[in-house]
Protein backbone atom coordinates (compact mmCIF):
# COMPACT_ATOMS: atom_id res chain seq x y z
CA UNK A 1 0.00 0.00 0.00
CA UNK A 2 1.35 3.42 -1.00
CA UNK A 3 0.99 6.02 1.74
CA UNK A 4 0.63 9.70 0.91
CA UNK A 5 2.69 12.52 2.37
CA UNK A 6 1.21 15.15 4.67
CA UNK A 7 2.08 18.62 3.38
CA UNK A 8 1.10 22.14 4.48
CA UNK A 9 -0.56 20.78 7.61
CA UNK A 10 0.50 23.66 9.85
CA UNK A 11 -0.64 26.24 7.32
CA UNK A 12 -3.99 24.52 6.96
CA UNK A 13 -4.54 24.31 10.73
CA UNK A 14 -3.38 27.91 11.19
CA UNK A 15 -6.02 29.10 8.75
CA UNK A 16 -8.71 27.25 10.69
CA UNK A 17 -7.50 28.65 14.02
CA UNK A 18 -7.36 32.16 12.59
CA UNK A 19 -10.99 31.93 11.47
CA UNK A 20 -11.98 30.63 14.90
CA UNK A 21 -10.63 33.79 16.52
CA UNK A 22 -6.83 33.75 16.14
CA UNK A 23 -6.33 30.82 18.48
CA UNK A 24 -2.57 30.23 18.98
CA UNK A 25 -1.19 26.94 17.67
CA UNK A 26 -0.04 25.93 21.16
CA UNK A 27 -3.48 26.44 22.74
CA UNK A 28 -6.01 23.59 22.65
CA UNK A 29 -9.34 24.32 20.98
CA UNK A 30 -11.94 24.38 23.74
CA UNK A 31 -15.34 22.77 23.35
CA UNK A 32 -18.08 25.46 23.21
CA UNK A 33 -20.36 25.91 26.23
CA UNK A 34 -23.95 25.82 24.98
CA UNK A 35 -26.70 27.77 26.75
CA UNK A 36 -29.18 24.92 26.26
CA UNK A 37 -28.44 21.19 25.96
CA UNK A 38 -31.66 19.33 25.10
CA UNK A 39 -29.61 16.43 23.77
CA UNK A 40 -28.55 15.61 27.32
CA UNK A 41 -32.15 15.05 28.41
CA UNK A 42 -33.16 12.32 25.95
CA UNK A 43 -34.01 9.05 27.77
CA UNK A 44 -32.43 10.57 30.86
CA UNK A 45 -34.46 8.53 33.39
CA UNK A 46 -34.01 5.17 31.67
CA UNK A 47 -32.15 2.43 33.52
CA UNK A 48 -30.02 -0.18 31.75
CA UNK A 49 -32.86 -2.67 31.33
CA UNK A 50 -35.03 0.01 29.73
CA UNK A 51 -32.22 0.98 27.37
CA UNK A 52 -32.00 -2.66 26.27
CA UNK A 53 -35.72 -2.51 25.44
CA UNK A 54 -35.24 0.71 23.48
CA UNK A 55 -32.42 -0.93 21.52
CA UNK A 56 -34.51 -4.03 20.85
CA UNK A 57 -37.43 -1.97 19.54
CA UNK A 58 -35.12 0.12 17.37
CA UNK A 59 -33.69 -3.04 15.82
CA UNK A 60 -37.11 -3.67 14.27
CA UNK A 61 -36.88 -0.29 12.54
CA UNK A 62 -33.39 -0.85 11.16
CA UNK A 63 -33.98 -4.41 9.87
CA UNK A 64 -31.66 -6.00 12.42
CA UNK A 65 -32.10 -9.31 14.23
CA UNK A 66 -31.92 -9.00 18.02
CA UNK A 67 -30.98 -11.62 20.62
CA UNK A 68 -30.51 -11.33 24.36
CA UNK A 69 -28.51 -13.98 26.16
CA UNK A 70 -26.37 -14.74 29.19
CA UNK A 71 -22.62 -15.22 29.19
CA UNK A 72 -23.13 -18.95 29.73
CA UNK A 73 -25.38 -19.19 26.67
CA UNK A 74 -23.39 -16.85 24.42
CA UNK A 75 -21.50 -19.56 22.56
CA UNK A 76 -24.66 -21.47 21.72
CA UNK A 77 -26.43 -18.29 20.66
CA UNK A 78 -23.57 -17.38 18.31
CA UNK A 79 -23.57 -20.90 16.86
CA UNK A 80 -27.35 -20.77 16.35
CA UNK A 81 -27.09 -17.44 14.52
CA UNK A 82 -24.26 -18.74 12.32
CA UNK A 83 -26.30 -21.84 11.54
CA UNK A 84 -29.31 -19.71 10.56
CA UNK A 85 -27.05 -17.68 8.28
CA UNK A 86 -25.65 -20.89 6.77
CA UNK A 87 -22.17 -19.51 7.33
CA UNK A 88 -19.23 -21.50 6.00
CA UNK A 89 -16.59 -18.76 6.28
CA UNK A 90 -16.24 -16.50 9.32
CA UNK A 91 -13.88 -13.69 10.27
CA UNK A 92 -13.61 -11.98 13.67
CA UNK A 93 -11.49 -9.27 15.26
CA UNK A 94 -8.45 -9.83 17.47
CA UNK A 95 -10.40 -8.56 20.48
CA UNK A 96 -9.49 -9.95 23.91
CA UNK A 97 -13.18 -10.14 24.78
CA UNK A 98 -13.53 -13.18 22.51
CA UNK A 99 -11.12 -14.96 24.84
CA UNK A 100 -12.64 -13.54 28.02
CA UNK A 101 -16.09 -14.85 27.09
CA UNK A 102 -14.74 -18.21 25.87
CA UNK A 103 -16.19 -17.46 22.44
CA UNK A 104 -12.90 -17.78 20.61
CA UNK A 105 -12.61 -21.53 21.09
CA UNK A 106 -16.03 -22.09 19.54
CA UNK A 107 -15.09 -19.91 16.58
CA UNK A 108 -11.81 -21.75 16.14
CA UNK A 109 -13.73 -25.03 16.14
CA UNK A 110 -15.67 -23.60 13.19
CA UNK A 111 -12.37 -22.74 11.44
CA UNK A 112 -13.03 -19.00 11.72
CA UNK A 113 -10.27 -16.57 10.78
CA UNK A 114 -8.95 -14.16 13.39
CA UNK A 115 -7.89 -10.76 12.06
CA UNK A 116 -4.12 -10.72 11.65
CA UNK A 117 -2.74 -7.22 12.04
CA UNK A 118 0.68 -8.37 10.82
CA UNK A 119 -0.82 -9.38 7.47
CA UNK A 120 -3.49 -6.81 6.71
CA UNK A 121 -3.77 -7.67 3.01
CA UNK A 122 -4.56 -11.30 3.76
CA UNK A 123 -7.05 -10.28 6.45
CA UNK A 124 -8.87 -7.90 4.11
CA UNK A 125 -8.95 -10.53 1.37
CA UNK A 126 -10.51 -13.07 3.71
CA UNK A 127 -13.02 -10.51 5.03
CA UNK A 128 -14.08 -9.71 1.45
CA UNK A 129 -15.01 -13.35 0.87
CA UNK A 130 -16.41 -14.17 4.32
CA UNK A 131 -20.04 -15.06 4.91
CA UNK A 132 -20.00 -13.49 8.37
CA UNK A 133 -17.93 -10.90 10.25
CA UNK A 134 -18.13 -10.76 14.05
CA UNK A 135 -17.05 -7.95 16.39
CA UNK A 136 -17.72 -6.77 19.92
CA UNK A 137 -19.35 -3.37 20.33
CA UNK A 138 -17.44 -0.71 22.26
CA UNK A 139 -20.32 1.74 22.67
CA UNK A 140 -23.94 1.04 21.70
CA UNK A 141 -26.54 3.74 21.09
CA UNK A 142 -29.99 2.62 22.23
CA UNK A 143 -31.91 5.45 20.56
CA UNK A 144 -30.69 4.75 17.03
CA UNK A 145 -29.64 1.10 17.30
CA UNK A 146 -26.06 2.02 16.47
CA UNK A 147 -22.95 -0.02 17.24
CA UNK A 148 -19.80 2.07 17.76
CA UNK A 149 -16.50 0.36 16.98
CA UNK A 150 -13.25 1.89 18.19
CA UNK A 151 -11.17 0.26 15.49
CA UNK A 152 -7.51 -0.04 16.36
CA UNK A 153 -4.77 -2.64 15.97
CA UNK A 154 -6.31 -6.07 15.63
CA UNK A 155 -9.78 -4.63 15.13
CA UNK A 156 -9.81 -4.21 11.37
CA UNK A 157 -12.85 -2.28 10.19
CA UNK A 158 -13.14 -4.64 7.22
CA UNK A 159 -14.60 -7.28 9.56
CA UNK A 160 -17.79 -5.25 9.95
CA UNK A 161 -17.88 -3.76 6.45
CA UNK A 162 -17.00 -6.43 3.90
CA UNK A 163 -18.62 -9.79 4.79
CA UNK A 164 -22.13 -10.58 3.55
CA UNK A 165 -23.46 -10.70 7.12
CA UNK A 166 -22.47 -8.92 10.32
CA UNK A 167 -22.83 -9.96 13.97
CA UNK A 168 -22.24 -7.48 16.80
CA UNK A 169 -21.82 -8.90 20.31
CA UNK A 170 -23.01 -6.19 22.69
CA UNK A 171 -22.08 -6.25 26.41
CA UNK A 172 -25.03 -4.69 28.21
CA UNK A 173 -22.78 -2.14 29.93
CA UNK A 174 -21.79 -0.63 26.55
CA UNK A 175 -25.37 0.51 25.92
CA UNK A 176 -25.82 4.26 26.36
CA UNK A 177 -28.74 6.52 25.55
CA UNK A 178 -27.63 8.13 22.30
CA UNK A 179 -24.86 9.73 20.23
CA UNK A 180 -24.40 12.42 22.90
CA UNK A 181 -22.93 9.97 25.40
CA UNK A 182 -20.63 8.40 22.80
CA UNK A 183 -19.15 11.74 21.76
CA UNK A 184 -18.83 12.80 25.41
CA UNK A 185 -16.81 9.65 26.08
CA UNK A 186 -14.48 10.26 23.14
CA UNK A 187 -14.10 13.93 24.06
CA UNK A 188 -13.16 12.91 27.61
CA UNK A 189 -10.44 10.63 26.21
CA UNK A 190 -9.03 13.52 24.21
CA UNK A 191 -9.05 15.87 27.21
CA UNK A 192 -7.25 13.27 29.32
CA UNK A 193 -4.57 12.89 26.66
CA UNK A 194 -5.47 9.25 26.10
CA UNK A 195 -4.84 7.48 22.81
CA UNK A 196 -8.02 7.21 20.77
CA UNK A 197 -8.80 4.78 18.00
CA UNK A 198 -7.44 5.65 14.57
CA UNK A 199 -10.88 4.90 13.10
CA UNK A 200 -14.27 5.10 14.80
CA UNK A 201 -17.15 3.42 12.97
CA UNK A 202 -20.85 4.01 13.65
CA UNK A 203 -22.88 1.09 12.29
CA UNK A 204 -26.67 1.11 12.30
CA UNK A 205 -27.89 -2.27 11.10
CA UNK A 206 -27.24 -3.61 7.60
CA UNK A 207 -26.07 -1.33 4.82
CA UNK A 208 -28.87 0.56 3.11
CA UNK A 209 -29.56 3.51 0.90
CA UNK A 210 -32.62 5.71 0.45
CA UNK A 211 -31.05 8.50 -1.60
CA UNK A 212 -32.43 7.27 -4.93
CA UNK A 213 -36.04 8.49 -5.27
CA UNK A 214 -36.36 7.98 -1.49
CA UNK A 215 -36.75 4.23 -1.89
CA UNK A 216 -35.12 2.23 0.91
CA UNK A 217 -32.83 -0.51 -0.41
CA UNK A 218 -31.12 -2.75 2.17
CA UNK A 219 -27.77 -4.38 1.44
CA UNK A 220 -26.27 -1.89 -0.99
CA UNK A 221 -22.59 -1.55 -0.15
CA UNK A 222 -21.86 -3.86 2.79
CA UNK A 223 -23.49 -6.52 4.96
CA UNK A 224 -26.99 -7.38 3.74
CA UNK A 225 -28.01 -8.67 7.16
CA UNK A 226 -27.06 -7.63 10.68
CA UNK A 227 -27.55 -9.35 14.03
CA UNK A 228 -27.10 -7.86 17.50
CA UNK A 229 -26.48 -10.19 20.46
CA UNK A 230 -26.78 -8.47 23.85
CA UNK A 231 -25.10 -10.30 26.73
CA UNK A 232 -24.98 -9.87 30.50
CA UNK A 233 -21.66 -8.44 31.58
CA UNK A 234 -19.10 -10.78 33.06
Amino acid sequence: MVKGNIINRDTFLSNIRENLGNIPMNKPVEKPEWSVTPQENVLTNYDQAQLVSVLQNQCKEIHTDFYSTSLEELNQTVINVLTNLQATSIVYTADERFTQTNTEQSLQDLDAFKWDNTNREKSVEIAEKADVGITFSDITLAESGTVVLLNDKGKGRSVSLLPANYIAIIPESTIVRRMTQATNYIHHQVKQGESIASCINFITGPSNSADIEMNLVVGVHGPIRATYIVIDDW
